[in-house]
């Protein structure tokens, strides 16, 4: 008994000696940044993390920016304040953070980078799924649909670096047939804060300038693609232009299954909200993470945990039920 006291006594010093001033390695503070819990996803990403996190011994500590940078920065000095050993940002805009990230770091704070890359600023990890990888599964899944035509690319929102990753993925596969003459970009837009009511106006916006002549739409989101799809469906072309998503938001699933959108990407939030919650964890302890990747955001290469997405189409929808992400009752609109 004496020496398991003394064992847990010793790792609490150690945390205490290598990591921040006043981190407890026994039971680190967490502060849990989020962009926006108004969004169906980051509510499922705050509970998996939360549940997760405890069981491992921390206590989390969730702020909603509700979309606003000044609200997160304020939000994130707070979390400061309140003597938080690590810090877990999902950024509402990944450029303005370098000044609240430096007085974390200041009072050694550890800093994960969830979902989306910070930019600019000193932060310890990140751990993301392989963005770059959805976009080339959403643009790949279209080109099997329509593999010539006129495409149009409904982008994510311009401050989240995401998007850009997203895009990139699209274009590697996309280039190719463009450069053969096979598919023709008839027109790229970003989507302010991913907005849904914005992607429609877009589409709508399209189709009038193409003269309804589109014949596939890369949307990067579940939401995006939604407001894309009323578009098409008030020119009654819904169902007949393939359109992606990703998020497996319960919404695009009935899409799916309804067959106006042509897929999405399903990324297991539970996995990532685990798995981070672990990174967390391990960083106040000074255990080295299971990165597998960096990425450079301007400031540092950035350790990183990578996972991989899974492209849904109706065909594989089950899986969502097997995770137990949505019940079949869920799915059926009960």
């Amino acid at each position: 008994m004496k020496k398991s006291v003394c064992t847990a006594i010793a790792a609490a010093m150690m945390g205490l000696a290598c990591g921040a001033a006043s981190a407890d390695a026994l039971h680190p503070k967490i502060g849990f940044s989020i962009d926006d819990l108004r969004v169906e996803r980051w509510a499922r990403d705050r509970d998996y993390f939360t549940a997760a996190a405890e069981q491992l011994g921390a206590k989390v500590f969730v702020q909603s920016a509700d979309a606003s940078e000044q609200r997160q920065i304020a939000q994130i000095e707070n979390l400061i304040a309140r003597g938080v050993d690590v810090l877990v940002i999902v950024p509402f805009n990944a450029t303005v953070l370098n000044n609240a990230i430096r007085e974390a770091k200041k009072s050694h704070i550890k800093v994960i980078s969830y979902d989306r890359l910070v930019l600019g600023a000193d932060i310890d990890a990140y751990i993301s799924f392989d963005n770059k990888q959805v976009g080339e599964m959403q643009a790949q899944a279209l080109v099997g649909l329509k593999p010539t035509g006129n495409y149009y690319l409904l982008g994510g929102a311009p401050t989240d670096n995401n998007a850009k990753l997203l895009r990139e993925g699209q274009m590697q596969v996309l280039q190719p047939l463009v450069d053969k003459g096979a598919i023709k970009i008839v027109g790229k837009q970003w989507v302010k804060d991913w907005s849904a009511s914005q992607a429609m106006a877009i589409v709508e916006n399209a189709l009038t300038a193409n003269g309804n002549k589109i014949d596939a739409i890369v949307a990067s989101n579940d939401g995006t693609a939604g407001g894309a799809i009323q578009a098409l469906n008030a020119q009654k072309l819904s169902g007949k232009v393939p359109v992606s998503g990703q998020d497996a938001d319960l919404a695009a699933v009935k899409r799916v299954l309804a067959g106006s959108q042509s897929m999405t990407v399903y990324k297991p939030l539970k996995l990532l909200a685990t798995e981070a919650a672990r990174m967390s964890v391990q960083l106040v302890r000074n255990e080295k993470p299971a990165y597998n990747a960096q990425y450079d955001n301007g400031f540092k290469q950035v350790n990183t945990l990578l996972l991989k997405p899974i492209s849904l189409t109706r065909s594989n929808l089950g899986l969502l039920v097997t995770d137990g992400f949505y019940t079949q009752a869920q799915l059926a609109g009960k």
